[in-house]
């Protein structure tokens, strides 16, 4: 069986250097908020170009955290594309605030031109999901925020080191919201995330809230939560960082192998904008056959999953705020498979999958 996604292959690739690593943070004794979460977070703001970011419990309390350190809550309004995974709306509701759905464009993203036709007094955000590791239009998301007043969330979840022109994702709006679940381009060893921000104010108030909104240990300034990331998990994720571009280059080189070795006239392969540096977390075809071929693929030993089978405005938990219509993230739903694929996959098992596939009447 080719599975689809192996961590065992990572961790063998990495075991010695994540075993030193995990022993120098041992033999430091300390476990929560400490050394390794401040240099990881030095390390990773960098990395994004940014000035400032703070590690947190998961990518929702990302995007729940910035939204209540600019003061969206109880009946604003927050723009969110409606093909996304749960956790980004839901972040929303935590906040108190309302998500208004968006459609998709036929690259998967949120439909920029749809937006200003949902923009009401009470509109204070806009959250421009990477979906599938594709940037959005950064350039005109930013603008239109900037026109409306508006802030500018980028959930990155699945678009670490992604680009959009010259610039990597997550510093061009006022938050970047990162993920740094298992199965995202760079893992931890369980759950984990960070925001970055260019603002000082928003900074500060992000080590408050993460914190049960203390300003020191014993004395509490604002509402705050407990979302940390811990030492263990900034350990590893240093390690990973220093081969997070190389990794995303090979996924870059199987998605082109996959282009290349899949010529089924049945199947839509997925685009790429030319202003964006695809980091490819999943890659992600079309058919209109998608159940019988994925069981196809189990049945001749490929592991694929479906991202995902139902857009927000068909979930219970959304319906009440599903108005208007969303055609485009509707049929692709019902369309959308997921392939293998991760840095450690092979070109062999790549043209295995592929000849499936092209088999496939």
């Amino acid at each position: 069986m080719i599975k689809f996604i192996d961590f065992v292959r990572e961790y063998s690739y990495l075991r010695k250097e994540i075993s030193r690593a995990l022993t120098m943070m041992f033999k430091g004794g300390w476990y929560v908020l400490g050394p390794e979460v401040k240099k990881f977070e030095d390390e990773f703001s960098r990395y994004c170009g940014a000035k400032y970011c703070v590690g947190v419990n998961s990518g929702t309390d990302a995007l729940y955290l910035s939204l209540l350190s600019a003061g969206v809550g109880q009946g604003d309004e927050v723009i969110v594309p409606v093909n996304t995974a749960i956790p980004t709306a839901i972040a929303v509701l935590m906040s108190g605030a309302i998500p208004v759905l968006v459609d998709c464009d036929n690259s998967f993203l949120i439909d920029i031109e749809q937006i200003p036709k949902v923009i009401t007094k009470k509109t204070k955000a806009i959250i421009a999901v990477h979906l599938y590791g594709q940037a959005c239009n950064l350039r005109a998301l930013r603008a239109l925020a900037k026109k409306r007043h508006l802030l500018l969330i980028e959930d990155c979840a699945q678009a670490n080191g992604a680009y959009w022109e010259e610039k990597i994702v997550g510093a061009w709006g006022d938050f970047g919201c990162f993920s740094f679940y298992p199965t995202k381009n760079i893992g931890a060893y369980g759950d984990g995330g960070a925001i970055v921000t260019n603002n000082q104010n928003y900074y500060k108030k992000l080590l408050q809230l993460r914190f049960y909104g203390q300003k020191n240990r014993t004395e509490s300034v604002r509402f705050g939560i407990n979302s940390r990331l811990d030492e263990l998990q900034a350990t590893i994720l240093r390690v990973k960082l220093k081969y997070l571009d190389r990794w995303n280059k090979r996924r870059q080189q199987i998605a082109e192998l996959y282009r290349k070795s899949i010529n089924n006239l049945n199947i839509t392969l997925p685009s790429t904008a030319s202003n964006s540096r695809h980091v490819y977390h999943l890659f992600v075809i079309r058919s209109k056959q998608r159940d019988k071929l994925r069981k196809f693929l189990q049945k001749n030993g490929v592991e694929t999953l479906v991202h995902y089978p139902k857009p927000l405005n068909k979930q219970a938990a959304f319906k009440r705020y599903a108005h208007g219509f969303f055609p485009r993230a509707e049929k692709y739903a019902k369309e959308l498979l997921s392939l293998p694929l991760y840095p450690f996959l092979t070109d062999a098992e790549v043209k295995k999958i592929s000849a499936i596939i092209n088999r496939f009447i």
